[in-house]
């Protein structure tokens, strides 16, 4: 094993070789964190440690898969296999398919995505007359996720006077009443959503005593990665397992925590040495993915936030390329000069389109880019679109499983009941879910003694009733008895799903078609590897060593996006959100968008905290190039279906101007339109963006002798007049001083939104 340790580097091999109490790896980016989680799982299984009381907590499924693989390959043995690896959901899912008979949960439940929890609130607030268009599902869904996330019970949130008068204050006085609701029909459907498998997590171990010491004498060895980006619940959790060894390895980099949203705290990886006052602290300083510029000029960026544990993070890489500014005149210039210099460094140096990624804040700031590149016939895919797990054919298939494991699943029947149509239509379902509220049942109760429940509907429609639980009934018996693929092939076919979507032979219907064949696919892999052994769990003599569907739906409940696998073609641009890069690389990235109000968002502008998450995400996207970074912004943009003025993002300004390449102006009269030569750039100085931005657009103005004072002069009413829009009348003003903005009509051009420092406008007597 000493042999392998000299493959890491000084600091890292002294990371990993601290195994015994509470240690904090600080991690900068490109520094090989990965790395050292992999060598410190296999430097203790090297050195004796059970695999079965090692915990090593991911936040995808893909990253603990390739550790795990890593690890095999390092200590030359399964027993990698052994180790509980996997993501804070799979792992607490597993842990509770064991305990959750003491929390009146079987251990079959159902895992309810985004998509069944939106439905059921839906229903609910439908099922109560009450107004959907102010409890819209994803508002109650967020504040449902964000109060177990913190370890707030429908219970203790209705019995907590805050929150109560909060939601009264946000007009939503009922919320409490959903999430109760929306809490009982979760339990009465014997399912969990992904907040309750931390949150029912949490509750096992703070109130069964005996199942918190079985674990903590279980887990000797605690590893986590990307420790920023844990939330109270997952931090509560840890907390508890570790607290008798305290052999507690946590892996992060506070200088990329960037999901706030989700309930991420980067207070956990700031505070940590707090919790463990004898914690030793491990920094991995050195970058192998950037060039030295890249990495100089990500530095210069993020030591402007307070909130961050000091670092210095260096590379022996080659100096490489200044990062490149782009100024274009609106968000479709933008598109066109990212599109084009794709183009162009693609055929000067006979890259693949996959060396280049396109980072935005938004998704919506995709549809330029997307169109450019389109033009050009450079293909491209886009990060975060719909996955294959959530096409509607495969979830529509999948509900059928989920039914026939768990026969309680009141959103997999609700799905499948008339799918493929049978006859049993909306006001039916209507009919039965009434039957089952009144009598506080389930769904299946009702379908399954249609009669006892005193259901109005016709003679025929209780006959075609019959027939579908009887078929559910006939899938469920053979759950345990035929492996996966051989059930999954057999409901595809007896349900009528293959022979609706074969009959279909639209171009769509060909496709959805051939997904159900994929899944088919990928079940009967499933099947063919073999039963796994679960960490911990006995295997009796003679125990059915087949792999059966309800396994093969505990292995895919939790995939992500992130875990998914794109089977098209490769060789594309990457189009993403910043969020969605993170952990990623690329040769070429591009970050567009560089404008106050759009990056950093205009909604983070309230804190520092907050902006500071927002300088965080800047030096992500930074960091994920390995040889040239280009960022760009408009100044013009369409917002909300207004043309607006944009400011220059202040993240451009704490660049260190070094580092930034010298802008230029085209001094060619025949330059293929569109391409990055043509764009007229401004010279460019140090902290004098802003100043020079403003001398151009008013250099721009035109023969109007525009008044740099109207500004105080701007009032509702008064008649103004704008070097491109012409002459219009002032509708409404808000703000002061420097974010003083007026809406004006112009009679040429409609209402727009103008940002009055850089309007410089006229007043018009």
């Amino acid at each position: 094993m000493s042999n392998i340790l000299d493959n890491l580097n000084k600091e890292q091999r002294v990371a990993v070789e601290a195994v015994e109490g509470p240690v904090m790896v600080i991690a900068g980016a490109g520094s090989g964190k990965t790395r050292v989680l992999t060598y410190r799982v296999a430097h203790l299984l090297n050195l004796g440690v059970d695999p079965f009381n090692i915990l090593a907590l991911t936040f995808t499924n893909k990253a603990a898969r390739e550790m795990k693989e890593r690890i095999i390959k390092i200590v030359g043995s399964a027993d990698a296999k052994n180790v509980w690896m996997g993501t804070f959901h799979s792992i607490f899912a597993r842990v509770l398919r064991a305990e959750a008979h003491r929390i009146g949960f079987p251990s079959n439940y159902s895992i309810y995505d985004t998509d069944d929890s939106k439905r059921l609130i839906k229903a609910i607030v439908k099922e109560q007359n009450i107004d959907d268009k102010v409890y819209t599902p994803n508002y109650v869904l967020h504040r449902i996720s964000t109060a177990k996330t913190n370890l707030i019970t429908a219970e203790e949130y209705n019995n907590n006077d805050e929150i109560i008068t909060h939601d009264k204050m946000a007009g939503k006085p009922l919320m409490g009443e959903i999430y109760k609701r929306y809490k009982n029909r979760c339990y009465r459907a014997a399912a969990m959503d992904f907040d309750d498998l931390l949150l029912n997590t949490y509750i096992l171990l703070r109130d069964f005593p005996e199942v918190l010491l079985k674990y903590q004498r279980k887990f000797n060895f605690i590893l986590i990665d990307e420790y920023q980006d844990t939330n109270l619940a997952q931090y509560m959790i840890i907390k508890k397992l570790a607290a008798n060894d305290e052999n507690i390895c946590v892996v992060g980099d506070d200088a990329q925590s960037i999901y706030a949203f989700r309930g991420a705290n980067i207070q956990n990886i700031l505070n940590f040495k707090r919790d463990y006052p004898d914690a030793r602290e491990f920094k991995l300083e050195q970058n192998y993915r950037s060039t030295k510029t890249i990495v100089k000029a990500a530095n210069t960026v993020i030591v402007k936030n307070k909130d961050q544990i000091s670092k210095k993070i260096w590379t022996k890489n080659e100096e490489g390329s200044l990062i490149q500014l782009m100024n274009a005149r609106s968000d479709n210039e933008e598109g066109a000069m990212v599109a084009n210099s794709i183009f162009e460094t693609k055929m000067n140096n006979q890259l693949q389109n996959d060396a280049f990624a396109v980072l935005y804040r938004t998704n919506a700031q995709s549809r330029s880019i997307e169109e450019a590149l389109r033009r050009l016939n450079i293909p491209y895919r886009i990060y975060g679109g719909l996955s294959f797990y959530n096409r509607k054919e495969i979830k529509d298939l999948l509900a059928y499983f989920r039914l026939c494991v768990n026969n309680k699943d009141e959103e997999a029947l609700r799905r499948i009941i008339n799918y493929p149509v049978r006859g049993i239509g909306k006001t039916t379902l209507e009919k039965i879910i009434i039957a089952a509220d009144y009598a506080k049942t389930t769904l299946w109760d009702v379908v399954e003694q249609p009669q006892k429940f005193a259901l109005n509907i016709y003679a025929g429609t209780f006959g075609k009733i019959s027939a579908f639980v009887t078929m559910i009934k006939s899938f469920t018996v053979q759950v345990k008895q035929k492996n996966a693929f051989e059930l999954a092939k057999l409901i595809a076919s007896s349900s009528g799903i293959t022979k609706d979507l074969f009959e279909d032979k639209t171009p769509e219907g060909i496709s959805r078609y051939e997904n159900i064949e994929e899944l088919l696919n990928a079940i009967k892999e499933f099947s063919e590897k073999g039963k796994e052994i679960v960490p911990g769990q006995a295997v009796t003599a003679g125990e059915n060593s087949i792999r059966t569907l309800d396994e093969f739906m505990q292995d895919i409940a939790l995939i992500t996006d992130a875990d998914v696998e794109d089977k098209d073609e490769t060789d594309q641009v990457s189009l993403m959100t910043i969020h969605a890069a993170k952990g990623l690389e690329f040769p070429y990235v591009f970050i567009v968008g560089l404008e106050e109000n759009l990056f950093p968002s205009i909604h983070s502008l309230n804190s520092r905290a907050d902006l500071e998450e927002e300088r965080r995400l800047f030096y992500v996207a930074l960091t994920r190039a390995e040889k040239k970074v280009t960022i760009s912004y408009a100044e013009n943009r369409y917002r909300w279906g207004n043309f607006t003025i944009c400011e220059p993002s202040r993240f451009i300004d704490e660049i260190d101007f070094k580092y930034i390449e010298s802008p230029y102006k085209n001094t060619e009269s025949n330059i293929i339109p569109g391409t990055i030569s043509q764009v007229q750039h401004r010279p460019f100085a140090k902290k004098k963006l802003k100043k020079l931005d403003k001398l151009q657009k008013a250099s721009s103005a035109g023969n109007i002798d525009f008044d740099s004072l109207a500004i105080d002069k701007v009032q509702v009413g008064v008649r103004v007049e704008h070097s491109r829009f012409g002459k219009g009348k002032v509708i409404s003003v808000e703000g002061a001083g420097a974010n003083k903005k007026a809406a004006i009509f112009f009679h040429a051009v409609g209402q727009k939104q103008l940002l009055l420092k850089y309007a410089k406008l006229k007043i018009v007597d």
